[in-house]
Formats: C-alpha cells, structure tokens, sequence
C-alpha cells in the first residue's frame, strides 16, 4: 500500500498529518501555519486558515507539476521592410494569443503565486501546428490572417507567425501555501467551510477534483477551472443557495451535501463532468431528534453521515449516484463533535471528548461499521523516545473520562476556537501514573488489545466509573500518557496530553477493510512509548471491558447486476444495478429496502421496494429469461403487475431469492419452520408457498388484506397440497405422487429428493383442400398449424420447451392416441371447422382435423417431502381442526388416478405420513373429495354425482355407506370443500354454491344457495372461514387482470355463515410469449387455509 497522509488541526490551528506507513503524527513545519478547517483529496489537500485564506498542501511526487505558458509573435509583409511587426488596424496584435483576441506580450506573463517558479526563459517552438519541424525560425505562412498555417513560404504568403513558450514548475508540493486571490475578479468573502471532491468522476489518468467552499455570510461558492496541471485552480464562482448554509461536504463522486443554518440539510443534484456546479437543491429533513437539527454532514462515495446538536450519529440509508437524496436515516452508536468520510468510505471522527476516533468494520457490503476505535497519539518529537516510540503503533485505549483535575487553560481569542470550546464540558488533563506498568517475561511491556469503545456510555457516571477501574490513584485514564525524562524541548500546553483536536479528513488516506493496518493495532516492538505502557497499565487494572459495551446500529449492502423488465412502452429489458440495504437500529429491530438503479434518456433514475412491504417473491418464465423472478407488493398486488428482474445465472437467482426471502422473513418476525397455523398453497408452476397467520388474520374488526399477506416459498413441487393446524400436510405431483412435509428442511435428516412429471402437449392443425387433401395450408383466419389448445399461441416441436430449466426432458415428441373423443389409427380427430367439437371418425363434412402430440418432462430437487408409496392419488384430503385439538388419528382420505376412494390409516402429527390404505368401496370412480368437522365426508363423482359419507367417526374411519345428494339444478359440481359447519362448492361454470339446513342431526343438508360466480377453487378452514381462487378481478381491466387471483369471504360468523363480500388478494403472473405482442397468463397462486386448494391450468410454453 502507497503512503497516504491523514491530516487533523486542533483547536490552536496546529496542522498535524499522520502516515500511513511511517505510522507516527507529525506536524507541520510551518510552525506559524494555523488552519480552522482542511478537506484532502487525492494527491492534495485544501485548508483555510485563520487569516482567512485558502491553502493547498499537494502530495510529494516524482512527476513535477509543470505548466506550459505560450504567446504567438504576429508579423505582415510590405515591400518595402519585408516582414515587420507594423501590422494593419484590423489585424491582430503583434504578441496575441492563439485567436489573436487578446495582447500577450511577453512581460505580462507573471507567475500566478510563490508556489511557482519559471523553468528557463523564453524560447522559439521550432515544431509548426502540423507537427513538422520547421527550418525558418519557427516561423509559419499564411495569407491572412486568420487562415492555414504552414511552415513553407510561398510567393502569396502575406503574413507569419511563430510560438514562444516558457515552462513554469510547481515548486511547494509537500508543504501549505496561499492561494493567491482573484484579479480583477471580487474574491468570495471569508470561507468558513470548506470541501474537495469529485475525483472519481473521470476514469482518465489526470482526474482533477472540485473544491466547494461556504462564506461566512452562509455563501456557497465553487472553485472552477482545477486541473491537474493547475492545482490552484483560476477563480471562485457563486453557486445560488436557497438559504444560508452552514457547512459543505463533496465526496469522491457526484454527491454533495450541506447543511443549513436552521439545521436542514440540501443536496445538490445534476453535478457531472459537464455540469461541475450541478442544476437544482433538494431540501432533506435531518435526522428525528427533539431539539434542534443537524450541524455537521459528511459525505463519501456512497454514504453520508451526520451529526446532530445532541452530538449523535446518523447514518443515512439508500445514498448513490442515482439517489443522491438516500432513502432514510439510522442512528450509529457514540457522540462525534465531526465526522468525515475519507477514501473507501472509511470514516473518521473527533468524539465529545476532542479525541480522534475510526469507525473499524466498514466494508462495501456493511458501510456503517461495527464500532469505534480511538486513534492514541504518539508525540512527533524523535528526541523524547526511542524511534518505536514514536510510532503510533495502533495501540487502542479507552477514551478520556473526566475527573476532578482542573483542565488546562485554552485561549479563546480566535472566535473560531471560542465556537469550539465555549459550549463544551471541561477537558481535564490527567495525571501519569507513578505504577509500573506491567512486565512481560522480558521485561517488555504487556500490549493491549484492541476494543470497543462505547461513546454514550462513556459519557454516562456509570461508563467513568466503570472506566476507572480500581486505580482510583492513577487519575483518569487517557489516550495516552508521558513521563518526564528532562530532556524533553518545550512544549505547548497540553500538548504532552495529545493535541485537543478540532478536526479531520481522511480524504487522501488510503485505507480499506482489507488492508493490513499496522498502526491501527497492537506493534509488536520490545520498546513502546510511556503512553503505551501506561495504557497497558490501566487496561490490564480495567476489570470490566469495554468490547461489548457498545450497542451501535449497522447497514449492511449486497450490490449486483440484473435486468428489469420495464413495465411501460416500449416494453423491453433493461440492465440495471441493484442493492439490497439492511439496517439493524440499536435494539436489534431489522428493516430493508431494495433499489434498482437504472438510466433512462442519460438521466440517473432508482426504484425502491420496502422489504416489509414484500409479499411475495416467486420465479416466473418471461420471454428471453430463463432466470426471472416478480417481487410483488401490496400496491402492485393491486395494480395487477409486479416488478419483474432477470439475473445472470440459475445460481445467482437462487442466491438473490434466498436472500431477499431472508430478509422478509426477519423484517415480519418469521423464523424456524411453518408453523402448524400456516397457510398453505401452490401455484399453478408447482410452486410451494406459505403465510404465518397473524391474529387478525380473521379479526372482525380489523381484517388482515389478502394483499398485505406474506406468501414464502417452501422447496418442493407439488399441484396440489393440504394441512391442518395439527401440522400435517400431504401434497400430491403432477403425476400423481403422494408426498408429505417432513420439517424444515434445515436439517438434512428432513431433506428427500423429489421428482415430479409433467406432460406437455401441442397440437397439428390441418384443413382440407380440394387439390391436396389435408395439408397445413390453413386460412388466414385459421389457428397456427402447430399450436396449444385453444390455437392462440404457435407451438412448434423446437420451439415448445419443459416449463422452467429445472425440467428435462424424459421422452421423445409422440402421438396421442388417448384422446378424449377418440382418434383414428393415425391419432387424428375431426371436424366442420375450428373450433368446433371434434371426434375420431372423419365425414364428409369434416373440413378440419387435429392430433395431439406428447412429450414428458421430469424435474429431481432436494426438499422436506417423504414420498408415500405406492399409489399415485388424483385428490387429498386432511380433516380440518383447531391446534388445541387433541385426537390419536387424524383422518385423511385420498382418491386414487383410478377414482377409488381411500383412507389413510395410522396419521398422527409424529408419523404424519401414516401407515396403510384402507380401501373405500364406491359405484363408480370418483373426482373429488373432502372431510370436514365432525368426520363429515363430501365427495364427487366423475358423473358428476354428489355424495356424502355416512357413520364416519375415530372409531370407524372408512364410515358405513354413501348417500347421494343432488346438484344444484342444471348445474354439475366438479370440487367442494367441508368446514366445521359448512359446505362450499364449485360447478363447471365457476359458481360458489353453500349448502343450507346442515345440522347435526341431518348432515346432509337440504338445498344449495347460490353465493358468487367467478370462482375456481374453493376451500373452507376448521372456523368456516371461506378463501376461493378467482377467475379475474372486478373492477380491474382486462390486460391486467389475473387468473387466479387469492379471495377472501369476510364477514363470516355464525350468524353470518355465508359471509358478506369478498377481499381481492394476490394473483401472480405467469407469462409467456405469443404471436401479436400479447401474453397468455396462466393460473396463478393459490392461498388455502388449513387445508389447501390445488391449480389445474395449460402448459404454457
């Protein structure tokens, strides 16, 4: 790591830098040098003194500064002299610059400040504009003025000229001098702040910063015209405040900060490379404190910091180039009198007690840190000590505490130094201690380790007497502490106590998390200075740490890359950053936002989403994304259309799901496994989801919205699922495989690989043609001649892929001969026209044909389902009850892809995957069943057939015999759902039907009520509490609106079984690409309580 210098000034102006590899302070030469402020950059630091004027300090380096000063020597031909500097009226001057505008003879070149010093004299560029040498004296022709130069003289060449040059060397880097004031410009007023920035801006090698300063009369001004080749920069420019401002901060990039008199805070937007000076203010409200407002903010890359009038740390959330506003504030542990944040975003300090303090622990990934460290100080006199004595060897103390000892006087002339010190407590001076610190086994001081320091404790009675310990002798421990040896030289008062410090930058120090900081830790020399023995004294008598004491809060950041899917015309994908900010406030509350960051029309614009307002995260298929996921919220829930990224790799999606799912699941409190409350459901892709119900999930008075529900993915794929508060939940495939929850999948005890197949269809179009025959010639305004069912969308055998890239396929394309209506010996199947009813037996008025083709896909991933053997099952059913109910068995029953009705025995919550079938006996095979409160037994045939189970009880699971209850009329049931005292159902035209007169004496009710269309799945919990799957929204328009959408039946009770309206939730979207730029949305998440409710929808390809 290159050397790099971190500078401070104390309350006396005395300037003092430390070195990153010489590791020691040391002040300035110039002795009578006295600053109030300095702000370092890279390769140069700025300061203003107590006369009011603005220095520049430039880093020592091998590669002088030299600036080039040129002038041209104008001259006209006549005939009678040749050529001769009597020029015409209307020429230019006869010494003029290269426009020829303005005089530059040769005397009025002045070196602009002392810093400079001329490198030789004048002399003749020998080198023509063209770049070729010239053999006349430098002299170049032309015919007028102003025209083509060149270095041949032709017979029409009627003027000439040449260049002279002169260098000028920048003499005083390393050491303070005055910037020369502006002529004949007014200069700004006294400057009471300043602030260099901007080097990052550029990526060329010569990156020149800005420098941004605050009058006293509250003035913002700016200094134009720094360049690499003229550090001083040309002139001071006024930049318009809406209000007086108090102090200024610049970071490395883009971002400028400052901080108004009344205490509010303004940023500056717009500022580029083109635009230094930015376009506008924006006004932020400072940090919530009860008295009083911000005096002091710094600024870095990314972050920003602020102090408050009660001395507090706050941290300011979601800060970049995009948003240059951040996104809210957070309270950081101790009480800073400054802060500033240097390269890396490192950040230093002067705490309450004028020591210098460095947050440890920044990173990129947590910004805030983790806790301060004072930075101990070694004086910068070599003839006191021995040379590790001098060094600041990074030994790490516990901060001044006050005592009883008077402090040492401080003069307040300066009116700057009476600001600083008039409204603070006194500052004591300590007594060294007449203790021999204690020896190792060679006699060498013992180091000490490096801690914490807890600032707000510290300032408490209870933090000084902690920190005392029981040397009650010894005085108040210190920074650091010298013995007098009577050879010392004279030193300035209290300066033997370390210097009282009134500011720092760390600007130009080069410091990151990763670099090896020796002088930030323990030295492992034989010789250590006094004040490092005798720190070590007091930290080995301390008997209370000071490592836990601090209780700071911390923001923590992952940054990548994605694509967005804008959701505005022209709809397209667009590269976008993002970052995920996690903030953790002082009593350990968690809370996050996530931000996209994007550019539209080369303006710098962001996305947020509050993670506490997630309600779902859930993989989708999007055209050309094979890795895409929607984040939904409660306002796009109700908008109808969520926020749609796209990441690089399977791999990275996963990680960003699982890290965002993280971070939801702590903002509302969830951890371990679903509990047996949970809600379950599946989405029509296999998806597994969850939600923790809350308990106003079913308050009257203030119900939960279904939009505002959490919904976290569990691993797995299923088509269907079903529980009880019991904690038992069974799923079944999509080929019909039994499967049950078996943890949380933490463990790897609980852990299984599951399969599941799908088969996916498309369909040959063909018309007949008197020439031809069947061929795929269709009309215009036919369907494609590969497509899916309904003919909306082509699907061709290339192009027709397995559902997500965790499929693969298993079998090659085939035809279907199990068709429903049967097929010929070639699998095709007639018709008059599309789309009409077809049928296996070609007539002579069948126009049209079609045959199905099949293929089988299959996906294996590791999750928390045991698999049942051996039967595949086409429904499943778990008896709804309460969590306090205690029974030996639960019932389940299930029906087989045959429609044979069986009973699971042996189900208990420790063996929730039972042991045997018991085989039910039916008439006919049926399609749908479900078991309610009371062992109440519903169930559908394929007919169509309602039945109900008589006699089943714990005593006699399987029951007795069926009873046939009849449909509603011209109406046929194809699912239902049994509650405690309730029994919903769906017909084929989507209509939710409640069965009335059910009792326990005639269970089978007397007739169906007709309570909403637009339904299709409909599932009733152990309270009678009703959730159904819609069809679409009400109210929401046509492109927007969702199959599938989550509702809620409120109202219900048992004076109201039937409820009284319907809360819209969540539905999301699956979508795929089709012909015309529209999309065909599949069927979307379904949200069950206790028990569940399963999807059936197209394979969307």
């Amino acid at each position: 790591m290159s050397s790099s210098l971190l500078w401070a000034v104390d309350v006396y102006g005395k300037v003092y830098s430390l070195s990153t590899t010489r590791g020691r302070w040391e002040r300035d030469e110039d002795t009578l040098l006295e600053l109030k402020r300095v702000t370092a950059g890279q390769r140069c630091s700025w300061g203003i003194g107590c006369d009011h004027h603005v220095y520049l300090n430039i880093d020592p380096g091998e590669v002088p500064i030299r600036y080039r000063e040129e002038t041209y020597e104008n001259q006209r031909w006549n005939p009678v002299d040749g050529f001769t500097d009597v020029l015409l009226p209307t020429d230019r001057w006869a010494w003029s610059d290269l426009t020829g505008v303005t005089a530059q003879p040769l005397h009025s070149f002045l070196l602009p400040s002392d810093s400079w010093e001329w490198e030789g004299d004048w002399y003749v560029d020998q080198v023509c504009a063209g770049g070729d040498p010239t053999e006349t004296g430098g002299w170049e022709y032309a015919v007028d003025f102003p025209a083509n130069f060149s270095r041949e003289k032709k017979w029409n060449s009627c003027v000439c000229r040449r260049r002279w040059i002169r260098d000028r060397i920048y003499k005083a880097r390393g050491s303070w001098t005055k910037i020369p004031l502006d002529h004949p410009k007014q200069p700004p007023l006294p400057l009471s702040d300043i602030s260099c920035g901007g080097w990052e801006m550029s990526d060329q090698p010569g990156r020149y910063h800005f420098l941004w300063g605050v009058s006293q009369q509250g003035q913002v001004w700016f200094r134009s015209g720094i360049l690499p080749q003229v550090p001083e920069g040309q002139c001071w420019e006024e930049v318009e405040a809406p209000r007086e401002v108090a102090q200024i901060s610049a970071g490395p990039g883009d971002l400028l900060w400052a901080v108004l008199w009344d205490g509010q805070l303004l940023v500056r937007t717009g500022i580029c490379l083109d635009s230094p000076t930015g376009s506008s203010w924006v006004v932020v409200d400072s940090p919530p404190v009860k008295e009083g407002g911000t005096i002091h903010v710094a600024v870095g890359v990314s972050v920003v910091w602020a102090i408050t009038k009660d001395y507090k740390v706050w941290f300011r959330r979601g800060v970049n180039s995009h948003n240059p506003c951040g996104s809210g504030w957070i309270s950081i542990g101790g009480e800073m009198m400054m802060v500033d944040v240097g390269l890396n975003d490192q950040v230093w300090g002067v705490g309450e007690d004028r020591g210098l303090y460095f947050r440890k622990g920044v990173t990129p990934s947590e910004p805030s840190g983790r806790g301060w460290i004072p930075v101990s100080w070694s004086p910068p006199f070599p003839s006191l000590l021995s040379s590790a004595g001098c060094e600041f060897g990074g030994q790490v103390t516990n901060a001044s505490h006050g005592s009883d000892t008077p402090k040492a006087f401080i003069p307040t002339s300066d009116s700057f130094i009476s600001s600083l010190v008039a409204d603070r407590e006194p500052l004591r001076t300590p007594t060294p201690s007449p203790k021999k610190p204690p020896q190792g086994k060679d006699g060498e001081a013992t180091p000490a380790p490096m801690c914490n320091v807890d600032l707000e404790a510290a300032q408490s009675p209870h933090g000084e007497a902690s920190s005392l310990g029981r040397a009650g002798d010894m005085g108040p421990p210190t920074s650091v502490a010298t013995y007098p040896l009577g050879l010392e030289p004279s030193l300035g008062l209290g300066e033997e106590d370390g210097p009282v410090w009134a500011w720092i930058s760390g600007g130009g120090c080069d410091v990151d998390h990763t670099a090896q900081m020796t002088w930030l830790r323990p030295a492992g020399t034989e010789e250590h200075s006094p004040a490092y023995q005798t720190s070590t004294a007091r930290k080995a008598e301390t008997t209370t740490s000071k490592e836990p004491a601090e209780r700071s809060a911390s923001v923590w950041v992952r940054k990548g890359s994605m694509r967005w899917w804008r959701d505005w015309k022209p709809y397209r994908w667009v590269d976008v950053g993002v970052a995920l900010e996690q903030s953790t406030n002082v009593n350990g509350k968690r809370d996050a936002i996530f931000f996209i960051y994007f550019t539209q029309y080369d303006e710098k614009k962001y996305l947020h989403v509050f993670i506490s307002d997630v309600t779902v995260l859930v993989p989708v298929l999007k055209e050309n994304s094979h890795h895409a996921f929607a984040v939904y919220t409660s306002d796009s829930t109700k908008q109808r259309w969520p926020l749609i990224l796209a990441a690089q790799t399977e791999k990275d999606m996963a990680d960003w799901l699982s890290l965002l799912a993280g971070c939801c699941c702590e903002a509302r409190g969830i951890r371990g496994t679903p509990s047996r409350q949970a809600l379950w459901s599946v989405t029509s892709k296999g998806d597994v989801m969850v939600h923790e119900p809350s308990p106003c999930l079913e308050a009257l008075a203030h119900t939960l919205p279904c939009d505002m529900m959490f919904w976290l993915q569990v691993p797995g794929h299923l088509r269907c699922v079903e529980s009880n508060s019991l904690g038992v939940v069974w799923g079944i495939g999509y080929d019909g495989t039994a499967w049950v929850y078996s943890g949380s999948g933490r463990d790897r005890a609980t852990l299984h690989t599951q399969t599941d197949g799908r088969t996916v269809y498309i369909y040959e179009n063909q018309r007949w043609n008197p020439m031809t025959g069947y061929t795929d010639k269709l009309l215009p305004t036919d369907r494609f001649p590969w497509s899916d069912d309904n003919g909306f969308t082509e699907c061709t055998k290339s192009t027709t892929h397995p559902p997500s890239p965790q499929w693969s396929w298993v079998t090659e394309w085939a035809v279907d001969f199990a068709f429903s209506g049967g097929t010929d010996k070639e699998g095709w199947q007639y018709a008059a026209d599309f789309p009409v009813t077809f049928h296996g037996n070609k007539s002579l008025k069948d126009f049209v044909r079609r045959r199905r083709w099949v293929r089988k896909c299959k996906i294996t991933l590791t999750a928390p389902w045991q698999e049942v053997p051996p039967i595949p099952l086409s429904d499943i059913t778990v008896l709804p009850c309460l969590a306090q109910s205690s029974m030996e068995q639960v019932p389940v029953w299930g029906l087989s892809d045959k429609g044979d009705v069986l009973c699971r025995l042996g189900v208990t919550p420790q063996n929730p995957a039972g042991s045997s079938w018991l085989h039910v006996g039916t008439d006919q095979p049926f399609k749908s069943i479900s078991i309610g409160g009371g062992h109440q037994v519903w169930a559908i045939a394929r007919d169509r057939a309602v039945f109900y189970r008589g006699s089943v009880s714990a005593s006699n699971p399987a029951g007795e015999c069926w009873y046939h209850i009849p449909s509603p009329p011209k109406q046929s049931l194809r699912q239902l759902s049994v509650g405690r005292t309730s029994v919903y159902a769906v017909d084929e035209n989507s209509n939710l039907w409640y069965r009335q007169g059910l009792t326990p004496s005639y269970p089978q009710g007397s007739a169906w009520e007709l309570i909403s269309n637009n339904v299709t799945k409909v599932s009733v919990g152990p309270l009678d509490q009703v959730w159904v799957i819609a069809d679409w929204v009400p109210g929401c328009p046509s492109e927007l609106s969702v199959p599938g959408a989550v509702c809620h039946r409120l109202g219900v009770g048992p004076m109201q079984p039937k409820g009284q309206s319907w809360d819209y939730g969540i539905g999301v979207r699956y979508l795929c690409h089709r012909r015309m730029g529209t999309l065909w949305v599949c069927r979307a998440p379904t949200n069950p309580p206790r028990s569940s409710i399963s999807t059936h929808s197209p394979v969307c390809a």
